[in-house]
């Protein structure tokens, strides 16, 4: 930690150096800063600047690479310092906390200040909350700090559920004096700032998140329910906000679901021209040749009578081509992945060529004209929409009563289903006469509507399957010889036979699907793996103070 301040006190020296003019930044300490309104909304602009955009989680059984992850495979380790998960997540809290501690002076109306000291909490709890849930409790400090005498920097961990209430006490702050969405989108200079609904939204994600956590992980010192209760409290207060579902669930990734008529839109991180100084991403360039979807995410898609694979008679008796495992399926699937011979980078889609990759590739926010850009993308990264705060709702509502109405299915998960053109309900009635299980189809509307946005790891640490869906074969598409660019004699040894069936072990139920890991090369200790490791230099600054997680001792 000591070594964590020292880089904070050389950013501070950095920052000094900045263009006023351009955007002033939260570490001046100059006699001349602080004192307006304008100041305040400057120095908060480096809140945006520092938020994450576009990036491709690998660590779950949705997205597979190039390469084995390391999360995914088991394989990481206890690092020495970890700049990209702990250092520089503490970097944007240090930001947070000196603009609570230094604007809290300026000259000017209560209201007008609390609004952009709203701004600075709701930021220091999206990051307290990104730690928490790779490490559990982590050392809570709510001051800045300039020099390396501070006590502060040598204390231990906080525990989870403090770090949880101090998230909850900021984001109330936040409610409470963050313009409400309509405000936001009425002003061309305030859009991609965090208003009401961001904040309500994020409540509700810490609270689901948190309350099945506690529940399935049967966390000591926490109320499951109390969580529980907290999400659906702030979705409820979402719903009022005057949020709705975009109409076109593919346009909803490009262009068209830009901006602030787009209702869907609750917290998103501005790119372009509005987007200075980090105004250009690479989504598409990534997206080639560098990820694809697994026959897992894929055989999640409902078909179009509204049952899984093992109960569906709308699924092949023989799948004998890669696009029979997508006929007859829930839209999305075909606004997610791409079928033989659509227009995709470098061509028409042709799956196991060098571009295309030996799973599905995404489809859903790839734009080829922002791909010919040669990495200078700008289109917006939706980092919350109203979807998840619907089947946020579901889902809590089912976990906290044990029970869902089919009145509440269809304010949530059938808005959903309605979006896409999926005829077919969810209800109980549904449920029961086809041995369904409620949970897992609202679990399941959950990861099929959200794929390739970054919610699939921590769905599956909270529920606590990691344990049996990590440490399995990672299947692939299905491969005929005449369907892709050049035969690929090279793939034959990761074939399932007739049987499903390879090196003598079933992996799936067709023949020639590729297996892209083997399940013997995948680990996932449950004694220690739903927590990511302390760094070690952050444990030797602390003089130990600061206790390494369970199993990475």
């Amino acid at each position: 930690m000591k070594k964590i301040s020292l880089l904070l006190i050389a950013s501070v020296l950095l920052f000094a150096g900045c263009e006023l003019d351009r955007l002033p930044e939260t570490t001046l300490t100059d006699a001349a800063f602080w004192k307006t309104e304008n100041d305040l909304r400057g120095a908060c602009n480096r809140l945006y600047e520092q938020l994450g955009g576009f990036w491709h989680d690998k660590r779950s059984d949705e997205l597979v690479g190039t390469s084995a992850d390391d999360t995914s495979s088991g394989s990481r380790s206890v690092p020495s310092t970890d700049d990209t998960n702990w250092r520089d997540v503490y970097r944007k809290i240090y930001v947070s906390n000196n603009i609570l501690a230094k604007a809290v002076n300026t000259p000017i109306p209560e209201d007008a200040k609390n609004r952009w000291l709203a701004e600075a909490r709701f930021f220091r709890a999206y990051n307290y909350f990104a730690l928490a849930k790779r490490y559990g409790g982590v050392p809570m400090m709510l001051q800045p700090f300039d020099t390396t005498d501070d006590p502060e920097i040598l204390k231990g961990r906080n525990t989870l559920e403090e770090v949880i209430a101090q998230c909850y006490e900021d984001l109330d702050f936040a409610i409470q004096w963050l313009p409400k969405h309509s405000a936001i989108a009425a002003s061309s200079s305030d859009w991609g700032r965090a208003s009401r609904s961001s904040a309500l939204a994020m409540k509700a994600r810490i609270g689901l998140y948190i309350g099945t956590l506690t529940k399935y992980h049967s966390l000591s010192g926490g109320d499951a329910k109390a969580h529980l209760k907290i999400a659906l409290d702030a979705c409820e207060a979402v719903m009022k906000e005057g949020h709705s579902l975009f109409p076109d669930f593919q346009k909803l990734f490009y262009f068209d679901g830009e901006g602030s008529g787009n209702k869907e839109n609750i917290f998103v991180k501005v790119y372009g021209p509005n987007g200075a100084p980090t105004t250009t991403h690479g989504n598409s360039r990534q997206m080639e040749n560098s990820v694809s979807v697994t026959r897992q995410m894929v055989d999640l898609f409902l078909y179009n009578d509204g049952l899984p694979r093992d109960k569906s008679v709308k699924k092949p008796v023989v799948e004998d081509s890669f696009d029979s495992a997508l006929e007859n399926r829930d839209p999305r699937l075909l606004m997610t992945v791409y079928k033989i011979g659509e227009e995709a980078y470098k061509g028409e889609y042709q799956p196991f060529s060098n571009q295309h990759g030996n799973g599905y590739s995404l489809k859903k926010g790839f734009m080829l004209d922002q791909w010919s850009t040669n990495s200078k993308e700008d289109v917006d990264k939706m980092i919350i929409r109203y979807a998840e705060v619907l089947v946020t709702y579901a889902e809590a509502l089912y976990e906290y009563n044990g029970a869902i109405t089919n009145s509440e299915l269809d304010k949530t998960i059938n808005l959903m289903r309605n979006r896409v053109g999926f005829d077919v309900k969810l209800t109980n009635e549904f449920v029961a006469a086809n041995s369904l299980n409620m949970l897992e189809e609202i679990r399941r509307e959950r990861t099929v509507e959200f794929i390739d946005e970054n919610m699939r790891y921590d769905d599956i640490i909270r529920w606590k399957i990691a344990e049996n869906v990590l440490p399995q074969y990672i299947v692939g598409a299905k491969f005929v010889d005449d369907e892709t660019s050049k035969a690929r004699k090279d793939l034959q040894a990761r074939l399932t036979d007739a049987n499903g069936m390879l090196n003598g072990v079933k992996v799936y139920d067709q023949e020639d699907v590729y297996v892209i890991e083997l399940k013997e090369s995948r680990r996932f200790d449950p004694k220690k793996d739903y927590l990511y490791p302390i760094p070690l230099n952050e444990i030797s600054l602390t003089g130990n103070a600061i206790v390494q997680n369970p199993g990475w001792e």
